[in-house]
């Protein structure tokens, strides 16, 4: 078994990537067929053929205890073993009514949700839609046989023996796609919509950048609001994705509060700023193995060239006297908390402290999975080379610094004790929920007049109930034409 495993490593390192000529995935298993030790025959049903060499998978070595028991261990980051998180696998060759219990023993973090009822996702050649296990069919716990480390263990019966299942740590979302999403925008020929091409990663992806504002109704005498938000810094925080998503959804809608924020804010958008680290199917780190968000304060051209960039960039646009760029997010997963919430800085000014706690508050009330109570202000040591942290230090006392972070497993709404577990569309309920926020946020501070916030929340009250396609389109033209009047 260990001969096999050795000569699968080898063929795996040898493989190279379609999409660049890199060695993409190596480390990981590439249809490894588990038999019984000793065994010598053709394979039969029920000898589980593992696979993780595809896009964002990770799964480095497979044991077997027994017919029905497998260890699975994590392969690290690439060129940093300290992290062990993500995994992302496929298994075939099943028989039908087969009973498993997959141990996965090398996590690197001992604190996991898996403590609080989360539990792994799973699809099939023919329900390709996620679905989270059961958790009464998932434990985590100390394990005397792997040197008391934290194993998650859990149970699965394969019901057709013709499917490919897939299990992960949370819903992946790759960087293909991104890029076909990206380009679904594009197709659209949205005039409010801009896709730049901001750089390259290591490995020559695209690190797209998008410009979503209305430019023909930017006051010229008027300095410009901008926003900016990242993420996918850390690439198997795959719930920022969705999130990321749901935030270009809305602004780009015809929805009466996205067509205002348009006209009255720019919004920059970089949806993944580890292209490589996510391809790769790594959990914290990029190709070479650094965690990007602690190299803010100096990013190499060569080492970090998609953080350069972007720093770059903001850099550049703080300079532009005709703009004012007024919010930095950064979104992220987290992997102990439920809820979203989000990281903000500490200031001597409590002034400036005050109006920094104004935005999450306003979340809270358009988001019931947001957790104003979660949120937090800090200027750890550790966090000094993260996004918010240097930001918050290079920008002017007007501009708000914030790590939104979402649960990769559950929210609990007020009053309620019963955790809800997020689904995609969850998170980019939230992500819509997040956009819809700076209309109340321009609102308060007068950047977008009274009336206009007010016609916009009662057409979309109005449409949200209405519901029907063409009612609610013509209650947006209304809406358009008396804003424009």
């Amino acid at each position: 078994m260990e001969r096999k495993m050795e000569e699968n490593t080898v063929r795996e390192a040898q493989t190279v990537s379609e999409s660049g000529g890199e060695d993409a995935l190596v480390g990981n298993v590439n249809k490894l067929m588990v038999s019984p030790p000793g065994y010598s025959g053709a394979p039969r049903k029920g000898h589980l053929v593992f696979d993780a060499c595809f896009e964002s998978g990770n799964l480095g070595r497979v044991d077997y205890i027994s017919d029905f028991e497998f260890d699975l261990f994590i392969r690290p980051d690439t060129c940093n073993p300290r992290f062990r998180v993500w995994f992302n696998f496929t298994v075939e060759n099943v028989r039908e009514t087969q009973r498993v219990i997959f141990n996965i023993v090398n996590f690197s973090k001992t604190k996991s949700l898996y403590r609080d009822g989360m539990s792994p996702v799973v699809k099939s050649t023919s329900r390709p839609k996620w679905q989270r296990l059961p958790p009464k069919n998932v434990y985590y716990y100390r394990c005397p046989d792997h040197r008391r480390n934290y194993v998650m263990s859990f149970a699965f019966c394969f019901d057709r023996e013709d499917e490919v299942y897939q299990f992960a740590y949370c819903y992946p979302y790759t960087y293909s796609r991104l890029q076909h999403y990206l380009a679904s925008l594009e197709r659209r020929n949205l005039p409010y919509l801009q896709r730049e091409l901001l750089g390259l990663s290591v490995q020559q992806r695209r690190l797209d950048l998008l410009t979503i504002t209305n430019t023909e109704h930017l006051d010229p005498e008027r300095e410009k609001k901008l926003v900016f938000l990242t993420a996918r810094v850390h690439p198997g925080e795959s719930p920022a994705s969705f999130v990321c998503q749901g935030v270009i959804d809305f602004l780009v809608s015809q929805h009466p509060v996205a067509q205002v924020l348009r006209d009255y804010v720019i919004f920059k958008i970089v949806p993944m700023l580890n292209p490589d680290g996510v391809y790769l199917g790594n959990y914290r780190c990029s190709l070479m193995g650094f965690d990007l968000n602690r190299h803010w304060q100096d990013p190499s051209p060569w080492a970090h060239p998609t953080l350069h960039a972007v720093k770059q960039l903001i850099v550049q646009m703080n300079q532009d006297p005709r703009v004012s760029l007024e919010f930095y997010i950064d979104v992220h997963a987290h992997s102990t908390m439920l809820n979203g919430f989000m990281y903000g800085n500490v200031f001597e000014d409590e002034e400036r402290v005050q109006r920094q706690a104004v935005f999450p508050r306003l979340l809270c009330h358009n988001a019931p999975d947001f957790s104003f109570s979660n949120t937090s202000f800090n200027r750890d040591v550790v966090k000094a080379g993260t996004g918010r942290r240097f930001l918050g230090g290079l920008l002017d006392d007007t501009s708000y610094c914030y790590t939104l972070e979402v649960s990769f497993y559950s929210y609990m709404t007020a009053g309620s004790n019963v955790p809800v577990a997020y689904t995609e569309e969850t998170y980019m309920k939230l992500g819509r929920n997040v956009a819809r926020t700076f209309l109340d946020y321009y609102k308060q501070n007068n950047h977008i007049k009274d009336n206009t916030c007010q016609m916009s929340e009662v057409t979309a009250q109005t449409a949200d109930r209405k519901g029907g396609a063409a009612e609610k389109e013509a209650s947006d033209r209304e809406h358009v034409r008396s804003v424009r009047n």
